[in-house]
């Protein structure tokens, strides 16, 4: 199948929170992310939603779905795949905004970036990426770091030490 005969991914982006101002902008920005993770990826023809939400949503969420009774940054819920002759929904990402304006925050990233990692993660979680051990978890982490060095986005598992007024990198 040619790229001009694939389908193409349908991304829907729903907003169910107030703190998640200027919502066109932020689609945009997601979209764009996990366009680029499923063109390097290969994923083509499905669909997913994202929902934009916050700590109180996520957290009964996590509660229902893995016996969690504490809010998340992002949760991943994917779904079984369809027919050859339908569309595959591959599931849904739920984001919770003051988990992860508190993580940006805390680990001095800008909040668009993080947002966009999470997704990515969340989009990996969808076709099947997990993180269970440290090969999965390195096999993932590598592809986030992959797709967001596309989206010129640092390296999220990096961390800057500050030693005095000097600083250093470690991964």
């Amino acid at each position: 199948m040619t790229s001009a005969t694939r389908a193409k991914l349908k991304i829907d982006v729903l907003v169910d929170s107030d703190l998640w101002t200027d919502p066109s902008k932020i689609r945009s920005m997601l979209r764009r992310a996990v366009a680029q993770a499923a063109a390097m990826l290969s994923t083509s023809g499905a669909e997913l939603a994202i929902v934009l939400t916050d700590d109180s949503a996520i957290r009964q969420l996590n509660r229902l779905w893995r016996g969690v009774d504490a809010p998340t940054n992002v949760l991943s819920f994917p779904t079984n795949r369809q027919g050859a002759d339908e569309p595959t929904h591959l599931g849904d990402i739920v984001l919770a905004h003051e988990t992860i304006a508190r993580e940006a925050h805390d680990e001095h990233k800008s909040f668009a970036h993080h947002v966009i990692h999470l997704t990515v993660h969340g989009f990996l979680h969808l076709i099947g990426y997990d993180h269970r051990d440290d090969t999965e978890a390195k096999t993932m982490e590598d592809m986030e770091r992959r797709i967001l060095r596309r989206l010129s986005i640092a390296d999220p598992y990096r961390t800057e030490v500050k030693i005095g007024k000097k600083s250093a990198t470690s991964a």
